[in-house]
């Protein structure tokens, strides 16, 4: 990340990158810096494959993280996590590495991430990952996500 973070898709066509190791992530810097806040993104209609069928494996995403010198420019986040259609991975390692990434590259105060993993083989895989221990004092909401039910 440059010094003068930039963007290279906002206001531009994009297309769709073709895998997650190919996909750009932007990042801006905070206009609140020095103030602590929480960000959240939800994506409801994640998507990537089963690395062992092939098929769509479905979640429910939350991020949410306490930024510091800079936040991550929506557009090359959702184009980010669009390119998992195309990708093979185990739930584990699809959301781990999400945050994984995010972390290593934006440098938040602190980040976590909730995958609720809709059923596959009748087990529905929750994953949850976090970049240590929130900061004090921050507001840190529920994930309002319930755990799967079914029809119980």
């Amino acid at each position: 990340m440059a010094d003068t973070p930039q963007t290279t898709q906002l206001g531009k066509q994009s297309e769709l990158p073709d895998s997650p190791d190919l996909a750009q992530l932007d990042y801006v810097a905070n206009p609140r810096e020095g103030t602590q806040y929480l960000v959240r993104f939800a994506a409801p209609e994640f998507t990537s494959l089963c690395p062992v069928t092939g098929q769509p494996d479905f979640a429910h995403l939350v991020i949410d993280y306490a930024p510091g010198k800079t936040i991550v420019e929506s557009k090359s986040l959702k184009l980010f996590l669009g390119s998992f259609r195309n990708h093979c991975g185990f739930h584990e390692d699809v959301t781990v590495g999400i945050g994984q990434r995010l972390t290593a590259e934006m440098k938040p105060e602190w980040l976590r991430i909730g995958g609720y993993w809709y059923p596959r083989g009748g087990i529905p895989i929750d994953v949850f990952w976090q970049s240590g221990p929130p900061p004090a004092g921050l507001w840190v909401p529920d994930q309002g996500v319930a755990s799967y039910r079914g029809r119980g």
